[in-house]
């Protein structure tokens, strides 16, 4: 789950000053995690880009409304990261404070009948678990997705013909004031990988609706979904999918068509599994997958006249 409130008034002169680390301590918990200079490589699915000036994870929803307020009054701009997927860093970083939902209290699942209340930190994983355990079904195709509640909402991210609002009973969020908001998901407009109420507001957690089945047929789709997904994706690391379906052709397929499966730049790589995956050969840099991508929109608009717009978020400074 990513959001980017960027202050362009915001000059980084401040960063790493230990006064202001000891100043962000005062309006949040003891329990809420507080570093400066953060590696976020390590935090992402494509394992590349620079660190964050500042990091946090709070520990309640308070905190985190404390966390928002404060960047409010100091003008600095704040992402929420989820799990890094589907997420680009680069090389310079981000400015300003990265907010993590990674404490326990934004992971909760509950079931309640034939509902789960999901955090936004809750993996998907995690999610279609429960559900497993519950014998709830249609909520399969989460497993895969390598992403977490909020990210997912934020995105509309969809596997195996399902989208993650098909599921959706209602969602919780928080405002840029802090403030915590519930909506029912009939009154949140959706598109095609995006949820736009979300891309100025955090999420904080959905109730996702399943279907009362039997363990025996909840198995067979999850072990459906996972042959088919692993005999098309790739197992390194990866961000997902790097960019949007055209209207007339998927993406992969277009890539595949153009012979750039296997192209490479530096250690970043055409997966040859599924050509819409971009994926770090090891030590790849995000301008080393920045330029593939570049390659890539060249080749598909000189040769096909198609617009490839990337789906992966790109965040972050040179």
């Amino acid at each position: 789950m990513t959001m980017l409130a960027a202050d362009p008034d915001y000059a980084p002169a401040v960063a790493l000053v230990p006064d202001r680390l000891a100043e962000l301590a005062k309006v949040v918990s003891p329990e809420t995690v507080l570093r400066a200079d953060e590696p976020l490589a390590k935090r992402t699915t494509l394992r590349v880009g620079g660190g964050a000036e500042w990091y946090a994870e709070p520990a309640s929803e308070l905190d985190l409304a404390a966390l928002v307020q404060w960047c409010s009054r100091q003008k600095l701009p704040f992402f929420i990261l989820g799990r890094g997927s589907n997420l680009l860093v680069r090389d310079g970083g981000i400015r300003g404070l990265v907010i993590c939902l990674a404490h326990p209290c934004f992971s909760r699942i509950d079931a309640v009948g034939n509902h789960l209340v999901c955090g936004a930190g809750a993996k998907l994983k995690a999610v279609a678990m429960e559900a497993r355990r519950r014998e709830l079904t249609g909520l399969e195709f989460l497993e895969g997705i390598p992403g977490t509640v909020g990210g997912a909402l934020r995105m509309n991210a969809g596997a195996m013909g399902c989208w993650t609002f098909d599921v959706v009973e209602s969602i919780r969020y928080m405002d840029r004031a802090g403030g915590v908001h519930e909506a029912e998901a009939r009154e949140v407009p959706v598109e095609y990988r995006s949820c736009p109420l979300l891309l100025d507001h955090i999420a904080l957690g959905a109730v996702l609706k399943g279907h009362p089945a039997s363990r025996e047929v909840v198995d067979q789709r999850l072990k459906a979904f996972n042959k088919k997904r692993w005999e098309s994706q790739p197992a390194a690391p990866s961000a997902g999918c790097i960019f949007k379906n055209p209207v007339l052709i998927p993406a992969g397929k277009l890539i595949d068509e153009l012979g750039l499966k296997g192209t490479r730049v530096g250690q970043a790589m055409v997966s040859h599994e599924h050509g819409n995956f971009i994926v770090n050969e090891g030590t790849a840099t995000a301008r080393e997958v920045l330029e593939l991508i570049e390659i890539i929109r060249q080749r598909a608009r000189q040769e096909r006249g198609i617009e490839l717009a990337t789906e992966v978020e790109i965040v972050g400074d040179n």
